[in-house]
């Protein structure tokens, strides 16, 4: 015999079966079920203040820790709510489940103006996750979610989503005895794909590798793998610290600069590692490349996206990449013969270094300051979260570097705006004995400032920094390169340091680089957010 468990206590159940500790949502009329069974079965929740704050929190927290973010949420505009936090996240292979009540199993296709009547929430989540269930009895609920976990554990990581109809959730069936996910065994590559890649890479005098964030699993053969070639690495911005960025053979984020482009273009043979390759890693159009592509991917589709592969790796990065270090061989010989770069690459990875920091560096300049503070600040293992913002992905992503031991999490792809600041607090939620910093600007914090509320309620420590340059600037100065008038670009002043300081945390402004240290130390010791302006001159 099973037991006699409500839909709401089985979508619980089937979670902790899973190793499901936090949850991030809002509870609503419709999810009280589920919300009423939660600290039974030992997890533990973050309210946020809107639903795509927890779906950003979610994210940070899968990051962070590998394994699945959780969000709850209600019917209807709840639901929709997080559907913007759910498609960042398939942008960036980022494993995140959302659990939301549906209309009840007989309600008519006819609207009935029941409570957050919706014509198909399952239709409007498989647009941005990789599935959408409607679960038909309590017993399927099981399945349901132990399918989801099977897709975050086998293949490419994306969301899912699962309705439970809400007259379901307070029904009580018989169920079987709870069901989980069977061990799975990452994927091996074939070894003629790997020594096909191996042999290309021993024949190459002029090599490169870029790594994207699906090489984060791979940093120690990359690493050695780099060094035994001699091969410059650069990496997208989700890939970002896979190799220390500090290594003389790290050109870091770098995609996006003409001089690399063009560098890249002439290589002899790439290796591309857990990264698509697509308009969104170069900022344009990706360049032709006119050597051996070789790409590893555990998806076996980015074998036909992109630029066309010559030789394709499907598998699991680590085991790949350990088993192409070892069919490559001994460090500069191939074929019984010394293998003979045609450049020095540590003095080229420094020369591609210094081409992108001097194409941009009138730009930049307003940024760099400040980031070399923060990295002082920060111990190497701190998490940076970051937002859609000038100082991000044109200060951070290139000029703030970062190791193995850190993490940054940029919403790359789909671009999303007002990520860092619940990003940053899934993270501290996750991992409350790791320093954790957003940074963002005055633009994207609006978008989800109000998640500020979280970040006091939790009392961890909680530095944001935000560059203040009057609106939304990269809009601004694209209108501007087009020659238009910039229209609605710009946004009324804000005291945003007062702001927090209403919230219950603490708020400044840093008017110098030497200013913000001070500030970014005492923010790391006082619980609780603290939001650190820094107003830029375009303000």
């Amino acid at each position: 015999m099973g037991e006699m468990l409500t839909g709401g206590e089985a979508v619980v159940r089937a979670l902790s079966g899973h190793g499901v500790t936090r949850a991030f949502g809002i509870p609503g009329t419709h999810n009280l079920e589920i919300y009423r069974h939660l600290s039974a079965y030992g997890v533990r929740h973050v309210l946020t203040r809107h639903e795509q704050g927890a779906g950003y929190a979610a994210d940070g927290y899968a990051r962070v820790t590998g394994r699945p973010g959780v969000v709850i949420t209600t019917t209807g505009p709840a639901l929709l709510n997080a559907a913007a936090a759910v498609g960042q996240a398939y942008s960036d292979s980022v494993p995140l489940l959302v659990v939301s009540p549906g209309m009840p199993l007989r309600h008519p296709r006819l609207a009935t103006g029941l409570l957050h009547e919706t014509r198909s929430q399952t239709e409007a989540l498989r647009g941005v996750a990789a599935f959408s269930h409607r679960v038909s009895s309590v017993a399927e609920i099981d399945a349901a979610v132990a399918r989801a976990f099977t897709l975050f554990r086998t293949g490419r990581p994306r969301p899912a989503h699962i309705e439970v109809p809400l007259d379901l959730l307070e029904a009580a069936e018989e169920t079987a005895p709870a069901r989980v996910t069977p061990p799975l065994l990452p994927l091996a590559p074939a070894p003629l794909a790997v020594e096909r890649a191996a042999e290309a890479l021993r024949e190459a005098r002029r090599p490169a590798l870029v790594l994207g964030g699906g090489a984060r699993g791979a940093a120690a053969p990359l690493l050695a793998l780099a060094e035994r070639l001699g091969a410059p690495v650069l990496t997208t911005a989700n890939g970002k610290g896979v190799v220390a960025e500090s290594h003389p053979l790290a050109v870091g984020v770098s995609l996006h600069s003409p001089a690399v482009r063009n560098w890249l273009a002439e290589r002899d043979a790439v290796l591309a590692v857990g990264t698509e390759l697509a308009e969104s890693d170069f900022w344009s159009a990706p360049p032709a490349l006119n050597g051996t592509l070789i790409r590893v991917d555990v998806d076996p589709d980015q074998m036909y996206a992109g630029p066309a592969v010559d030789v394709p790796v499907v598998g699991d990065a680590l085991l790949s990449l350990t088993a192409l270090l070892a069919a490559v061989g001994e460090p500069g010989v191939t074929a019984g013969h010394a293998r003979v770069p045609d450049e020095d690459p540590v003095r080229r990875a420094a020369a591609l270094r210094a081409a992108r920091n001097a194409e941009t560096a009138a730009r930049d300049a307003r940024w760099i300051p400040y980031l070399r503070v923060i990295r002082s600040v920060l111990p190497e293992d701190a998490v940076i979260t970051s937002d859609s913002a000038q100082c991000c992905y044109y200060g951070a992503l290139p000029h703030l570097p970062l190791g193995p031991a850190g993490r940054y999490l940029h919403p790359t792809g789909y671009g999303t705006l007002g990520y860092a600041l619940p990003a940053a607090i899934g993270a501290k939620a996750a991992c409350p004995g790791r320093e954790v910093v957003a940074l963002s600007g005055d633009g994207g914090l609006q978008f989800t400032v109000q998640e500020l509320a979280t970040a006091v309620q939790l009392r961890l420590p909680l530095p944001v920094v935000v560059f203040d340059n009057g609106g939304y600037g990269e809009i601004r100065d694209e209108m501007a390169a087009r020659g238009d008038t910039p229209t609605a670009v710009d946004l009324a002043p804000v005291d945003l340091p007062a702001l927090a300081r209403a919230y219950g945390g603490q708020g400044t402004h840093a008017y110098s680089p030497d200013e913000l240290g001070t500030a970014l130390t005492r923010a790391l010791r006082t619980p609780g957010p603290t939001l650190i302006v820094v107003p830029e001159e375009t303000r």
